[in-house]
């Protein structure tokens, strides 16, 4: 089981989304230590020409041995989710191109989704706000449901009838964009910042079938789901999926220094390996891939999450956080629905418990929970009216508690304000 012991628990709690990076909490000294000694031995060298460092290589090779959903063949690195993201739909062109389907470039994402900021990246993500007045997304992007069953389940339908309705509606768009136009569907195992979304049951299995059926690669977003938030080491293990390619970032370094990276099916790599011997390179990489430093910090944290089983830790805590949050939400009446696994968790707040009753925006009641969390020395992250938390992996369960503790004072006080704001609009 996890320890807590090399950090001191902060005097404010930080569950915002953003410490989905800081897996290790702020102050693991292996961490610090692993980039000093790095520094001290070769700060920098460059990833190009058949040129790379030891770092790089041993990171590659224990990403490769860590991730056992499939099996692997390649390794990528990139600086962060986003360019992880942006590389994946050029390396699917490339390799459609290196096979002799020039037609076969569109990508599918899902409504809701959040995949980055850069243009593809952006593209490929389900939200509005990524792509209002940045002309986007993209053409090649191809939106298709967000797996949302609280929200968007017909009445009656069951939660598997859900995900065959959606899986239908993937092969429809598919049958009509033409099946030789697509290239890849892209997915997070969890919805994060679009909501902390879980699949329906079934889901992934429905939907790995429609696309296999079409040769369509699945490219996971591992970016946040990754290296235990979710109660296993990646969210592919949890609900069993296969990818071709797989994203990661975030907490591949807990955050102590930017990198990113991308798996490689043996498929795909050696099909990219024989066609760039053709054309002589295979021309895409950055500056900073492989960094020596981040490498050696990504390195000693995947050392960190198996020598002290993070994913086992997760799991054993996990219950007292979800039923504890939950506890509290069931018996709220602005709460429509509290969702999540592992340390991850997300609250909606509606009336009535429907997911159609919404609060007028201008009344910003995340925002009042958020402020009165914070007040009590707690951060959560506020996205419109939806709070989601993510706690550091090293939590103990006395911070569980704590932690807890400040949701249930937090709703109770964000409940008298939404009264008074009835109130005055009656």
């Amino acid at each position: 089981m996890a320890s807590s012991s090399t950090h001191q628990v902060p005097s404010l709690i930080r569950c915002q989304l953003m410490t989905l990076l800081k897996n290790m909490g702020g102050s693991e000294p292996r961490l610090v230590k692993a980039a000093t000694e790095q520094l001290n031995k070769l700060p920098f060298y460059h990833s190009f020409w058949n040129h790379t460092t030891r770092p790089s290589l041993d990171l590659a090779k224990e990403l490769i041995s860590m991730f056992t959903a499939r099996e692997m063949g390649k390794v990528f690195f990139t600086n962060s989710g986003s360019e992880a993201n942006d590389s994946q739909v050029k390396i699917v062109w490339y390799y459609n191109n290196a096979l002799g389907r020039p037609k076969k470039k569109n990508i599918i994402s899902r409504t809701q989704s959040y995949h980055g900021t850069t243009f593809i990246s952006a593209s490929l993500s389900g939200l509005p706000t990524l792509h209002q007045d940045f002309d986007l997304p993209g053409r090649f992007v191809l939106h298709t449901d967000c797996p949302h069953y609280w929200r968007f389940h017909l009445p009656g339908e069951t939660e598997e009838e859900f995900a065959t309705r959606l899986a239908d509606n993937l092969e429809n768009l598919i049958l009509k964009q033409g099946p030789e136009t697509i290239a890849a569907f892209i997915a997070e195992p969890v919805i994060g910042a679009g909501g902390v979304i879980l699949p329906p049951k079934t889901y992934f299995e429905k939907i790995q079938a429609v696309v296999k059926k079409y040769d369509i690669l699945f490219i996971v977003d591992e970016v946040i789901t990754g290296f235990g938030r979710l109660g296993t080491m990646f969210g592919s293990d949890l609900y069993n999926i296969k990818p071709d390619l797989v994203s990661l970032a975030k907490a591949l370094s807990s955050a102590y220094a930017p990198i990113g990276a991308i798996l490689v099916s043996p498929e795909i790599s050696d099909v990219i390996h024989s066609h760039s011997n053709k054309l002589g390179t295979f021309a895409h990489g950055f500056t900073y891939s492989g960094h020596p430093v981040s490498c050696a910090v990504a390195l000693e944290a995947l050392k960190i999450y198996r020598e002290r089983d993070i994913p086992g830790h997760v799991t054993h805590v996990a219950q007292r956080f979800q039923e504890g949050i939950k506890a509290f939400a069931a018996g709220s009446p602005i709460v429509g629905e509290t969702r999540g696994v592992g340390l991850l968790i997300a609250t909606e707040f509606t009336d009535n418990k429907s997911p159609y009753e919404l609060f007028p925006f201008e009344w910003g009641v995340g925002e009042i929970f958020g402020q009165e969390c914070k007040k009590r020395g707690m951060m959560v992250k506020v996205l419109g009216n939806l709070i989601a938390m993510s706690p550091p992996l090293i939590i103990t369960r006395e911070e569980i508690d704590k932690l807890v503790s400040i949701y249930g004072e937090a709703l109770k006080a964000t409940e008298e304000r939404v009264a008074e704001l009835k109130s005055k609009k009656n």
